[in-house]
């Protein structure tokens, strides 16, 4: 076969080969198995015959690698070129994460006491019945130290049923006064049902000071109510107990459902605790070193999944729980 004419016929066509598929097909054309070169190698029977041949294949085969480097170089161009961003264009919106709703009312209830010169403290999530039950003054026998009531994890060690013992802690480290709030995620054994859920959030604020009387909680209690739902919601106080406040009181708010008529949400009553408080019980003051002869004080403890629900007519505590996107999204 002629060498010199088979090399020329390929050359001019991996010169005018103008992309890679159809470079590659010439690279079989010319050098694959069943080429007519590779043929002629295999037959081949005298030197000069060969040398030529073998010519002809390596400048075949630096051709088309050129060619190659020329096309991707080129394509590399066209790319850059059409796919060019102009720098001067609005971006693209992105989305931005939100607080979660709860997240948002506890910095609430932080800004409003912060404004009233009260300090945030936090607490452990895990306590010690010591401090969970004894030093505020719970009876041995009082149904929160129940295992049916409490969760406990080893002994005396329990998942706190309320954020007070952050306070019991306060009030050790540091002598009267004492104006702190203490937010944080508390646990207890109840049945989810529209107003309850075994995990929730709470708010618990503590004043101590020389001359703190009952109408300083009232006080404190309707400026936190309306500052939350506003002049026109009805909220009361009202007696109660509890162990380690006396007396004791707890807030309400009308239900936002049924406008104080009686539904299922606020169980036919018209009303919505909101959560109780009191003035401090003398043995907790003694508790904690205190002299209850020299102070007074109240404390006040709110779930803010509550005060979520009545802020914006949530029906079911549990809707909180459940990261739907549609309900997040509103707020």
């Amino acid at each position: 076969m002629d060498a010199e004419a088979l090399k020329s016929e390929a050359l001019s066509a991996i010169e005018a080969a103008s992309t890679a598929d159809e470079l590659d097909g010439l690279r079989v054309r010319f050098l694959g198995r069943k080429s007519e070169l590779k043929q002629a190698l295999r037959g081949v029977r005298d030197r000069e015959s060969g040398m030529a041949l073998n010519a002809a294949r390596e400048s075949i085969e630096e051709a088309i690698e050129a060619r190659q480097t020329t096309l991707q170089q080129a394509e590399l161009s066209r790319a850059l070129s059409e796919g060019a961003v102009d720098v001067t264009l609005p971006g693209d919106r992105v989305k931005r994460g939100r607080l979660h709703p709860i997240t948002q009312i506890r910095r609430e209830v932080e800004d409003i006491f912060v404004g009233l010169g009260y300090e945030v403290v936090d607490g452990d999530e895990v306590e010690t019945v010591e401090y969970i039950f004894d030093k505020l003054n719970m009876p041995e026998g009082h149904v929160t130290r129940s295992p049916l009531h409490t969760y406990y994890l080893n002994g005396d060690i329990v998942l706190r049923t309320e954020t007070s013992a952050s306070q019991v802690r306060m009030m050790e480290s540091k002598p009267p006064p004492v104006y702190i709030v203490s937010l944080g995620r508390v646990y207890r054994r109840d049945t989810p049902e529209p107003k309850r859920y075994p995990i929730f959030h709470q708010v618990e604020g503590l004043a101590v000071d020389k001359g703190i009387t009952l109408a300083d909680l009232k006080g404190t209690l309707q400026l936190l109510l309306r500052r939350l739902f506003g002049d026109e919601r009805d909220v009361r106080i009202r007696t109660s107990f509890f162990p380690f406040t006396e007396p004791s009181v707890e807030a309400d708010v009308q239900c936002f459902i049924c406008n104080g008529k009686g539904c299922r949400v606020c169980e036919y009553e018209g009303w919505i605790e909101v959560g109780g408080a009191g003035m401090v019980d003398p043995n907790v003051f003694v508790a904690v070193g205190y002299d209850p002869d020299e102070v007074s004080g109240f404390a006040f403890g709110w779930g803010l999944e509550r005060i979520f629900m009545l802020r914006h007519g949530l029906p079911d505590i549990r809707m909180l729980w459940q990261d739907d996107i549609r309900l997040l999204e509103q707020f």
